[in-house]
């Protein structure tokens, strides 16, 4: 670890990533890792933040690290549990507290002249999400924030720069929250301020260089904006040793193989694309089951790279575009997830194919990967595609698969997407696209009863893709993409919107 780094340790917090992302804006680097699992601290290392958590310390089995090697010696900031471990461990009081405070609160007392409160407002409003309390500080340290319900909002030890609060800084609720994390991460850390998307451009490709030296490299590439950018920093590292295969498994929206495959090309990617799409529609012939399509399309993948790899000679390293969100659920404090989604990566490459494995991506969140995109140069249509899961319409097709299906399909999901473009709609929406309903419905064309098939809209607002909400687009927008969808496209005659947010549904259906 030679970056300038900001730790936080995860205690299992909802929000945990939140305070990355929140560092990350102010260009400082920063990494989470589990309470019970981090690196030394180093020279690297500016500062240590502990998370929330949804144990109590006044439980025996709660989460209770040693911190000797972290406290008093390089600063320190605790946040709502962390903030309460800090004074149980020091000598401090923890309790139940009378009234749970969940939600907005006020700052009614601020010590401005503490450095982690330094210009913050009297009033300033803030997030509270817990049920205990500091009831008593330890005795080396003193109260630096108050709220009317909250005697200790914040506290710091004395002669030393270890903090404690108990609010949220991270949340948008917390109005002068990113001030608060600049005077820690900056005033109190140190920190220069100078992770950049250049600036970790030009350090990744230096890496790599180091890394892969002369060595081949093989990638396959989706068409979606996490591959394209790891091919666009392979490209600058390696050049022509980066070989990518993009495969048309037949589940694509409609002309995206010839329009990507057009679009890697003329970024003088070295890409060779491959048509399996009847290797895969024989494969899928008569599955309904979503996790059967998943499990299905994974090994025809698999199977189709595997070949296409073979025909290029001595490769040695196996890319792959996983970014930061999938490396933290796989380490996460509440153990690694139960289950994997099929659309990640492609389990079982690597192994398969006796490759190392090399993730350009994995330290950064998605909005920041798109930054990279840009600064490397990457064309808006990659950069700004909504996200796309990896068994494509296959999962948007609700029963088994046919070759019609997916035509239809591919036809509604072209007229819902260009239009959501040529309306401006577009960028105001995270995800959108067409599901093809197991129903046929009653309609009248002309003089004529009909009896076809309906589909349904989605488009969802969403900032990381964890929490979602149905897109409220005007409804004569949706009218006129309703008509177009039913006198343009042969064998449906019914258009439905889904008004599900997430939770409690999912963005995709399957």
């Amino acid at each position: 670890m030679s970056q300038e780094t900001i730790l936080i340790l995860d205690f299992g917090s909802q929000y945990t990533q939140l305070i990355a992302r929140r560092i990350r804006e102010l260009n400082v680097y920063c990494e989470i890792h589990p309470y019970n699992h981090y690196p030394a601290p180093d020279n690297h290392i500016k500062g240590v933040i502990l998370s929330g958590s949804p144990f109590s310390v006044r439980d025996p089995e709660s989460p209770n690290p040693n911190l000797s090697a972290i406290k008093g010696k390089i600063p320190l900031l605790g946040v709502c549990y962390g903030a309460q471990l800090l004074a149980q461990q020091n000598g401090g009081e923890v309790k139940a507290s009378s009234t749970r405070e969940y939600g907005r609160a006020n700052l009614s007392s601020v010590n401005n002249k503490n450095e982690l409160f330094k210009s913050l407002s009297l009033h300033s409003q803030v997030w509270m999400s817990h049920a205990d309390t500091i009831s008593r500080i330890p005795e080396q340290s003193k109260i630096v924030a108050s709220t009317p319900e909250v005697p200790i909002a914040g506290f710091q030890m004395l002669h030393e720069q270890t903090y404690g609060i108990q609010f949220h800084p991270e949340v948008y609720h917390s109005t002068e929250g990113m001030q608060l994390l600049r005077n820690f991460v900056v005033d109190i850390c140190g920190c220069k301020q100078d992770w950049t998307p250049d600036s970790f451009v030009e350090t990744t490709v230096a890496e790599l260089k180091k890394k892969i030296g002369s060595d081949k490299v093989v990638l396959g590439l989706s068409g979606g904006v996490d591959s394209s950018v790891a091919a666009m920093l392979l490209h600058k590292a390696i050049g022509k040793n980066l070989y990518c295969i993009f495969v048309d498994n037949g589940l694509l929206r409609k002309n995206e193989f010839s329009q990507v495959l057009d679009s890697y090309v003329h970024m003088g990617l070295n890409v060779k694309g491959v048509d399996a799409k009847s290797r895969f529609y024989t494969d899928l012939k008569g599955v309904s089951d979503p996790e059967r399509k998943r499990k299905i399309i994974g090994n025809a993948f698999i199977e189709v790279f595997d070949e296409e790899s073979h025909k290029i000679q001595d490769v040695k390293w196996l890319a792959q575009g996983t970014i930061y969100p999938d490396v933290i659920e796989s380490v996460s404090v509440k153990g690694p997830s139960a289950t994997i989604k099929s659309h990640h990566n492609v389990g079982g490459l690597p192994a398969k194919m006796k490759l190392k494995v090399v993730e350009p991506l994995n330290t950064l969140f998605k909005d920041e990967v798109r930054r990279v995109g840009r600064t490397l140069g990457l064309e808006d249509r990659i950069l700004n595609r909504h996200p796309f899961p990896g068994p494509g319409l296959a999962i948007r097709i609700l029963g088994d698969i046919t070759e019609e299906k997916v035509r239809v399909l591919q036809e509604v999901d072209s007229i819902f997407i260009e239009g959501l473009k040529s309306s401006g709609l577009y960028k105001d929406v995270w995800q959108a696209g067409a599901i093809f309903l197991p129903v046929q419905t009653v309609g009248v064309m002309g003089d004529e009863r009909t009896y076809e098939n309906a589909v349904a809209l989605r488009a969802v607002t969403s900032t990381d893709g964890m929490t979602a909400d149905w897109c409220h687009l005007p409804y004569e927008f949706l009218g006129k993409i309703s008509n177009e969808i039913i006198n343009k496209v042969k064998g449906i005659n019914r258009v439905v919107y889904d008004i599900s947010s997430k939770p409690p549904a999912t963005i995709e259906w399957e």
